[in-house]
């Protein structure tokens, strides 16, 4: 038997003689009287993709409940049915247009009725299709890439997921600390155990030990029972210690203890409660320079900072964009976006301050501007890159050529400028380093008082 499908009839007067409910055969009607005020929540309405509002001679106090029920239903797509006087009212005209996208006047076509229904019901599946499900978070794939640097963070992450000591995990914002720290716990031997996380910026100073410790029935007001803290809960398993240097420094000297000897004293209590917890870190600054700084205890940086990794900021790993984007934009159904060249060369250009949440965010809104499966760089926000018409970014002669410049301007800064220790560096000739210079359009370093007759000199 075909499901009949949903319908909101909302009308001042369902049973009046003029407006009689139509014979709609495939259609599952609910009736709502817009005479009275609408009222949250509305479960027995939800649901409803389409509907039709009768206007058809309400007074103004009941157009103002209407419009609220037209405000707070959750139905998609709305057909008006109104007397043909009220389309002189400004007021029901504005309330069509602005909530409608159909309009019938009286008295009712039935097959008209049927045939406008259908078709905005079309129009409703066909929209759900294009929507597609939420794209995939950043922290399912932040950590994926075949680029050197995101290779070498996984590569670290794994041996030390292997190991039973603290890890700090430094990023910047989006970089995926978060997805590194339970990368580590689910390929460590404690994977079968609890992770807690602690969002440790947002930790208040004065409520510290209850949440990390615990506490006893009766410690404080309002402590009606007793509770485990986050770091009892994590037993077995790991404390994942997000943004570790948002720390205060009282906060650092209460879970000094725990992090030196495993044990935690619950507020209120005289027993001390070993526990066997995993510590992993993460932090957006260097915690060695916040101990210079003193903002930092010493005590508490060494029996985190046994093992550190980095992760990369994504323009440390454009090469990994291509694979990013699809594997974020691949799960769009019965969609397949594509990345053309141009927006790839927009997005190697970007510098991604935001990292992959900033990717995230332009993925999401590039799917929901895009006019066609081939997303362009306005549809993310980004302005397009102009390419030389002799030369192609990506060809292997764009990469020699920003080899050389790199060899070029790492030379010349290991030396201090001096073109003859440069070329020494690389291997080549004074000559040849010349000839690189002149070949990328670059100029000798001349203003750091280093003449080609005084390097030449330095050669002998």
């Amino acid at each position: 038997m075909e499901q009949k499908r949903p319908l909101v009839w909302l009308s001042a007067a369902p049973d009046a003689e003029n407006i009689q409910l139509p014979n709609l055969p495939g259609w599952q009607m609910t009736v709502i009287n817009s005479q009275h005020a609408p009222v949250l929540p509305m479960p027995d309405y939800l649901g409803k993709p389409v509907g039709v509002c009768v206007l058809a001679d309400q007074p103004p106090p009941t157009l103002e409940n209407t419009k609220g029920w037209l405000e707070m239903l959750p139905v998609t797509t709305w057909l008006a049915v109104v007397g043909r006087q009220q389309l002189n009212n400004a007021m029901v005209c504005r309330l069509i247009r602005d909530y409608c996208q159909d309009y019938h006047t009286l008295p009712l076509d039935h097959q008209r009725l049927i045939n406008s229904l259908g078709h905005m019901w079309g129009m409703h599946a066909l929209s759900a299709n294009l929507t597609g499900p939420e794209l995939l978070s950043y922290q399912d794939y932040v950590l994926d890439g075949p680029s050197p640097a995101i290779r070498q963070a996984r590569s670290l992450l794994r041996r030390f997921a292997a190991t039973q000591e603290p890890v700090i995990v430094y990023g910047e914002n989006g970089t995926g600390k978060e997805a590194a720290a339970r990368f580590i716990h689910e390929h460590s031997p404690r994977h079968h155990g609890p992770i807690a996380v602690i969002n440790c910026a947002a930790l208040p100073e004065p409520l510290t030990q209850s949440e990390l410790f615990g506490h006893e029935r009766g410690a404080f007001t309002h402590a009606l029972k007793s509770r485990k803290g986050r770091i009892e809960a994590a037993n077995g398993g790991s404390l994942v210690l997000l943004g570790a240097d948002e720390l205060g420094l009282m906060q650092q000297s209460a879970i000094l203890r725990f992090l030196e000897e495993g044990t935690i004293e619950p507020v209120g209590s005289n027993h001390a409660v070993q526990v066997d917890v995993r510590v992993i870190a993460t932090c957006n600054t260097q915690l060695d320079q916040k101990v210079a700084e003193g903002s930092f205890r010493s005590d508490v940086f060494y029996r985190l900072g046994n093992l550190t990794v980095t992760l990369p900021p994504l323009r440390e790993r454009l090469e990994d964009l291509p694979y990013l984007a699809q594997r974020a934009l691949g799960t769009s159904e019965g969609e397949h976006y594509r990345l053309g060249n141009a927006t790839l060369l927009a997005m190697a250009a970007h510098s991604w301050p935001g990292n992959l949440r900033e990717l995230q965010n332009r993925l999401r809104q590039a799917v929901l501007l895009a006019r066609q499966l081939s997303i362009q760089p306005e549809d993310l926000g980004l302005p397009p890159v102009k390419l030389p018409t002799h030369i192609d970014q990506f060809s292997l002669e764009a990469y020699r050529a920003r080899a050389d410049q790199e060899a070029i301007a790492t030379s010349l800064a290991l030396t201090h400028h001096n073109v003859s220790a440069a070329a020494r560096l690389l291997n080549i000739s004074r000559v040849s380093f010349y000839r690189l210079l002149e070949k990328h359009q670059l100029q000798p370093p001349s203003n750091h008082g280093l003449s080609k007759k005084r390097d030449h000199g330095d050669l002998s």
